[in-house]
């Protein structure tokens, strides 16, 4: 009985979520189809992901290689997986050849991944990888992220060095304390004018990847095109408890 509670409390938080995004969208002066609503599914069940399938959501976020491994098998091969988490080089080629309706990884942070991931996709032959640079808007040492300075460079080495790999946009977290978040996302707005200029690339062609749960309003209000949202959605994350010995 519990769990069939939350199953319909999910679905109405993602129709009130998607209802949120419209009226932001609108505020901004766009529609909300310009907007992709990625559901973040950390730490929730299959059964979880497929109540919002059913809703007919497609589009679903992961943080760790091995959930999005686990769950991907298990569930309709019309989900466009976004990978949103740090990747470490030795788990890329398990991403990849695991999930074959992988959509987009939204943190590349360096040459190296960006290299490994060009590498695996021309290997397994799959079609070009859309994906996003991290840029590490906060200044924060614990956020994966190339610096903004940086990001022309980054950017300018997936297109040019990396024909397997599709550049999709720009992809930041803000930080927790949201009275600076504002200064974050117009960090990142300011790096895709820098990139867009540098590389002869129409902004609309440039995507921002910025906003969550606590912060997903005013990221759209300030140009964010692809919000990242779990807990609103899911509830809160359950993370099993450590073992100690």
């Amino acid at each position: 009985m519990a769990s069939s509670a939350m199953e319909a409390s999910v679905v109405t938080s993602l129709r009130t979520v998607l209802q949120r995004v419209q009226q932001a969208a609108e505020k901004s002066g766009r529609r909300s189809d310009q907007v992709r609503v990625v559901a973040v599914s950390k730490t929730k069940p299959v059964s979880l992901i497929r109540q919002v399938y059913d809703a007919e959501h497609r589009c679903f976020g992961e943080n760790y290689v091995q959930e999005i491994v686990d769950k991907a098998p298990q569930l309709p091969d019309d989900i466009e997986w976004h990978f949103i988490g740090h990747l470490q080089s030795n788990k890329a080629k398990s991403l990849l050849a695991s999930v074959p309706n992988l959509a987009m990884v939204e943190t590349v942070d360096d040459e190296k991944i960006a290299d490994r991931l060009n590498r695996i996709v021309g290997d397994i032959g799959r079609k070009p990888l859309k994906v996003m640079v991290q840029v590490n808007t906060s200044g924060e040492e614990s956020k994966s992220g190339v610096e903004p300075g940086d990001c022309v460079e980054l950017v300018k080495h997936v297109k040019l060095a990396c024909p397997n790999l599709e550049f999709s946009g720009l992809m930041t977290i803000g930080m927790l304390d949201y009275t600076s978040t504002p200064e974050n996302f117009g960090t990142l707005a300011d790096c895709r004018t820098e990139v867009c200029k540098a590389l002869d690339i129409a902004e609309d062609q440039c995507e921002l990847s910025m906003g969550m749960s606590g912060d997903f309003e005013q990221a759209i209000e300030m140009g964010s095109t692809n919000v990242r949202i779990g807990s609103t959605i899911f509830g809160a994350r359950e993370y099993p408890k450590k073992e100690t010995n």
